[in-house]
């Protein structure tokens, strides 16, 4: 009896070894790939002490770049040839015009400082370079670069008008205290794009000089700098904004969240399943400007009016204002291509003219759920000849200075090139950013009700071409062409 009470238990353990050990080999749940993203970040660059290097006096900006090229003879010349010095793209083709186009900051119009044409020595004041009075600066002229305002760090070396060291700059001790750049040498420019801190972007303000985690977790919880992530090759800085960028130009040396971390960072399938369809930025960065407002509309038909001013109110020279904190964004398709408005097109004045709408929808494969800061403007436009117009503001003769449209718009028209009928009336503009700097932590990432909740989350679906909540209508569909294509590139 007791002989079969052992065999009885033997059997059984055999034969649930002959069951368990294939399902634990073959069916047990896939291990998802760790994500390391630290292994992808850069070292340091180690510093080199350039006191005794760099002995001075120097009169002038274009002294120190001289004395910089003695031991740095290709610098100069890799500069001349970047988006940073040019303002503007190689010719690139642009479907909704039919042709190639060069475009940059150099000849753009946007919805909140207008344009440059005209107004360079005001404008050009964060140039990397030295001298753009007019449109007669020399853009091969390598003696013109200003290697300070990307390496000094002093924090007194400061740019005025046509991008020349203001007066009483120390540049022998700009010049000692070079080293790789930091979040406050690109921040004199890009926190302050459009005038003023916050004033263009929503991720990008004086906050991020030095953050808490809570405002960016890359900057204040583990000590990045700007360069980073916008890593630099030859002097040419990795990434591009779409907010001038025209077609697949956005595209092109661009920075991804992907470069440090993988297409599968979760642990959760079911979040990772959402990377198909959404943006990483769209979950981990629920708010923009988190400590200092940033501007979401500018309207310059209220311009030149004699009452009190705020610089987020209300300013006579540039009109009425409105800023927003913790600004949550717009959400739209978005395939990394962007269409633009380029100085000539024709407009709808009855309606607004979107400057730079971001290309994609719910039937494009390649499109992702992106957010965007959305800045609105009222902007100046011939009444005749119905497009924008960009006046002269700056210096004599300048509405900033004589506060009379007819007159600004004269002299913007001849440097322009647009020509102007002498009727004038402003139009509803919108632009665009798509927002990827200050990413939370991840405990402040958005949850799933944030987004899918009875009650309507902060995603509408019905605009974004769902029926409804993908949760009970079900994800975008593609055609079987397409998803067959989906298939071949997974695999």
């Amino acid at each position: 009896m007791k002989n079969s009470k052992y065999i009885w238990l033997l059997g059984t353990t055999v034969t649930l070894a002959i069951i368990i050990i294939p399902i634990f080999l073959f069916v047990q749940p896939s291990t998802l790939p760790r994500d390391n993203p630290q292994a992808h970040v850069p070292t340091p660059t180690l510093h080199t002490d350039h006191k005794d290097l760099m002995p001075g006096p120097y009169e002038t900006g274009q002294e120190v770049t001289a004395a910089c090229r003695t031991c740095h003879p290709q610098s100069a010349e890799q500069v001349i040839h970047t988006s940073h010095w040019r303002w503007e793209s190689d010719p690139v083709y642009s479907p909704e015009h039919n042709k190639e186009i060069a475009l940059g900051k150099k000849n753009a119009i946007n919805n909140f400082c207008i344009g440059i044409e005209g107004n360079w020595p005001g404008c050009t004041s964060c140039h990397t370079g030295y001298g753009w009075q007019d449109d007669t600066f020399d853009f091969s002229n390598t003696a013109a670069v200003d290697c300070l305002v990307c390496h000094d760090q002093t924090g007194g070396y400061k740019k005025g008008q046509a991008g020349l060291p203001k007066e009483g700059v120390d540049l022998a001790a700009a010049a000692q205290s070079v080293a790789s750049p930091t979040r406050e040498n690109c921040g004199s420019c890009h926190f302050n794009g459009g005038g003023g801190n916050a004033v263009k972007h929503g991720d990008l303000d004086e906050s991020l000089y030095y953050p808490t985690a809570r405002i960016d977790v890359h900057m204040g919880e583990l000590g990045f700098q700007c360069i980073t992530c916008h890593q630099t090759s030859d002097h040419n800085i990795k990434g591009r904004s779409p907010s001038v960028s025209i077609g697949a130009l956005a595209t092109q040396n661009q920075v991804y969240c992907t470069d440090c971390h993988n297409e599968t960072p979760h642990t959760d399938q079911r979040l990772n399943d959402h990377t198909d369809a959404v943006a990483c930025q769209t979950c981990h960065i629920p708010t923009m400007a988190k400590k200092e407002a940033t501007k979401i509309d500018w309207d310059w038909s209220q311009a030149g009016q004699d009452r009190p001013e705020d610089p987020h109110q209300y300013l006579k020279i540039k009109g009425q204002f409105e800023y927003k904190k913790e600004l949550p964004p717009e959400y739209f398709w978005y395939n990394g291509t962007t269409q633009r408005y380029i100085k000539g097109d024709k407009i709808d004045p009855t309606g607004v003219t979107a400057m730079n709408r971001p290309n994609g929808d719910i039937h494009d494969p390649t499109a992702k759920i992106w957010p965007f800061k959305v800045h609105r403007g009222k902007q100046v436009f011939d009444a005749e000849y119905d497009y924008f117009l960009i006046p002269k503001t700056f210096g004599e003769g300048g509405y900033w200075t004589d506060f009379n449209w007819e007159q600004a718009l004269r002299l913007g028209s001849q440097t322009s090139g647009l020509a102007f009928s002498g009727q004038y009336d402003f139009a509803e503009t919108e632009m665009v950013w798509p927002t990827t700097h200050m990413v939370s932590p991840k405990e402040d990432a958005l949850q799933c009700v944030d987004c899918h909740n009875e009650a309507g989350g902060r995603l509408d679906w019905t605009a974004l071409g769902y029926e409804g909540d993908p949760v009970k209508h079900g994800g975008r569909k593609f055609s079987t062409a397409v998803s067959q294509k989906l298939q071949e590139d997974a695999q």
